[in-house]
């Protein structure tokens, strides 16, 4: 991480991720995140727009870690594709077992602050358009059995399952993450 001084906009996302997590989506407000912030509502509003604005900040900021995680996955095996997926998945799964807004959008599947719940499903779509496609651009470099949409098909198929891990865990990231890279070798060739 950068030494630098976080920026406005940055400390608002900060403290939205954390009131979320401690009060739920439906108590944060902008006068809220004012106060937190040390700035006045309009210098929020003036960063994020509107609640949805903020919202979609939240998780384009969430993303990008993911996101973060999965290259420097890649970049740690750069001759050995199933690798790179393996620990690209595992980390992925550490990262979500942590992360704060992750959690609270899971609670809301569960009954809990159910206005969360939008900020992953909206945004459903325009997440897995920008995993697939850092994915795919991971890939080119590698040899792989398959061209066109039989790759589309595949990465895709591995993005939805580490999404799905993501979202619901059925067991240790590791133990996950050594099947979906048995899974991707087969399909892969």
């Amino acid at each position: 991480m950068s030494s630098a001084v976080p920026t406005t906009r940055e400390r608002v996302v900060d403290a939205a991720v954390r009131l979320t997590a401690q009060i739920g989506w439906s108590q944060v407000t902008m006068a809220r995140l004012a106060q937190e912030v040390g700035v006045s509502r309009q210098t929020v509003y003036n960063e994020v727009g509107t609640k949805p604005g903020l919202a979609e900040a939240m998780i384009l900021r969430e993303l990008d870690r993911f996101l973060g995680v999965v290259n420097e996955a890649f970049d740690a095996h750069p001759d050995d594709l199933v690798n790179a997926i393996r620990t690209s998945a595992q980390r992925v799964l550490e990262h979500a077992t942590g992360n704060d807004l992750l959690h609270a959008v899971v609670s809301a599947t569960h009954g809990a602050d159910t206005e969360l719940l939008p900020l992953l499903t909206t945004h459903a779509e325009s997440l897995l358009v920008a995993a697939k496609a850092v994915i795919a651009e991971r890939i080119t470099p590698y040899d792989v059995a398959l061209d066109g949409p039989h790759l589309d098909a595949a990465i895709d198929m591995v993005v939805r399952v580490v999404l799905s891990h993501v979202m619901q865990p059925s067991g240790d990231p590791a133990e996950t993450a050594e099947a979906i890279a048995w899974i991707a070798a087969r399909v892969l060739g």
